[in-house]
């Protein structure tokens, strides 16, 4: 079972919204056991709409759509999927029984405007939308079915989950679908691939194997889709363990979660704490561990210490190790992380110091060179970096190669 998405609106692609409906749908619909074949953005143009539905029909058994059910002059899916199946509008009498609740229920006069939302294609079964005024459309034509839903993100959610994923499982027998993600740092994309070539070639034809890289990390995703999903699970889960073997010291977590929220659960279930001293970071590895809730539990907070003085005050790093050794070096990143271990009080540490650029460099620390140390009372590990000459490259860079010493140094701990 084949589905493709398709967006509607100019909002989206001149970059005033960020399209979350398709990913969220695509998610929900892979856990449902369908395949998403493409995700389509168009914009507000009959015979744009047109093209891409007569498209989609030719790739998918699935087509559904958001975007352009408003009342405005703006909004034109709902006309134009009528001329596509050669049909009227009529007036629903369920829907527009919706418009009048919602209107009544904030005590507003509905406009003839509002009342023209009950307007369907005569060949759809509406879909009632309990959160809004725009109803949702299915459409069966015998060999395709067509979903059209609001654009607005929770009425699209609430209409999914309640009415549409229901209804299709109804009508069809779907396969598992089952994933499986395991995320690595540091070591590159090509260089795994090599390590675990044999495990690869190993896999059977309904398992796949995806590298997905961003900066520092890779996410290596098994999928495989069958009839029993435990079955399927359990022989996923078999072939994860071998790569997660071989893989060794550089897998950073089990699951598909950032590698700080893999860090803090972890933390959190030992009870430790931690704190951390950044300069060239300025404060990203920080947020990294404040954007996930409960983070509290873990993370006591730390110093963004840029200057030479807040090194002294804060940290406690010796005025003559800077003068000697200067901000970017060894000697300095061992007294920051030592420093916010004694000072802070928490568990372990974390220390980042370097110049991120795109100024600042010198023959012998050119821009991108980076020390990064990680500690606890026990153990303090310290190492030397040289990343490139983007600013923000090098700071997402250092923090996950901070977030990897930390995680190493927390699995020795563990042994």
């Amino acid at each position: 079972m084949l589905a493709e998405i398709i967006t509607i609106g100019d909002e989206i692609l001149i970059g005033q919204i960020v399209d979350t409906n398709s990913a969220w749908m695509a998610q929900q619909l892979n856990n449902t056991g369908i395949r998403v074949k493409q995700i389509s953005s168009v914009s507000d143009g009959k015979q744009h709409i047109l093209k891409a539905l007569k498209e989609a029909s030719e790739r998918a058994d699935l087509i559904f759509i958001t975007g352009g059910l408003g009342p405005t002059k703006d909004d034109i899916t709902k006309n134009t999927l009528a001329e596509y199946f050669g049909v009227g509008l009529v007036e629903n009498q369920e829907a527009l029984d919706n418009v009048m609740r919602i209107f009544a229920k904030y005590n507003r006069p509905m406009l003839d405007i509002n009342k023209a939302q009950a307007l369907v294609p005569s060949n759809c079964e509406v879909i009632l939308n309990h959160n809004g005024t725009a109803p949702g459309m299915w459409f069966n034509t015998g060999e395709k079915i067509y979903v059209s839903m609001p654009g607005v993100p929770f009425e699209m959610m609430y209409m999914m989950e309640e009415e549409v994923i229901p209804k299709i499982k109804t009508l069809f027998k779907l396969p598992a679908i089952v994933h499986k993600t395991i995320l690595t740092v540091g070591e590159g994309e090509s260089f795994l691939a090599t390590r675990i070539a044999d495990i690869e070639d190993s896999l059977p034809r309904h398992i796949k194997l995806a590298y997905l890289p961003k900066l520092g990390q890779v996410r290596l995703r098994l999928s495989g889709e069958g009839e029993n999903e435990q079955q399927l699970r359990d022989e996923i889960e078999q072939y994860a363990a071998l790569i997660v073997e071989r893989v060794g010291e550089n897998v950073g977590a089990e699951e598909d979660v950032a590698l700080e929220k893999a860090i803090l659960d972890f933390m959190a279930g030992r009870g430790l704490t931690l704190s951390v001293a950044e300069s060239c970071t300025g404060g990203y590895i920080s947020h990294l561990f404040t954007q996930h809730p409960g983070s509290s539990k873990v993370f006591f907070g730390g110093a963004v210490s840029y200057s030479y003085e807040l090194k002294e005050s804060i940290l406690g790093v010796k005025k003559a190790t800077l003068e000697k050794f200067g901000a970017v070096s060894e000697e300095t990143v061992v007294e920051m992380v030592e420093g916010a271990l004694r000072n802070f009080k928490s568990d372990f540490a974390i220390a980042v110091t370097g110049i991120a650029g795109p100024e600042g460099g010198t023959p012998d620390k050119p821009v991108g060179t980076v020390w990064i140390a990680a500690a606890s009372a026990q153990k303090t590990v310290r190492k030397k970096f040289t990343f490139g000459s983007k600013r923000l490259q090098n700071i997402e860079r250092s923090a996950t190669a901070a977030l990897f010493m930390l995680n190493t140094l927390l699995k020795d701990v563990e042994k």
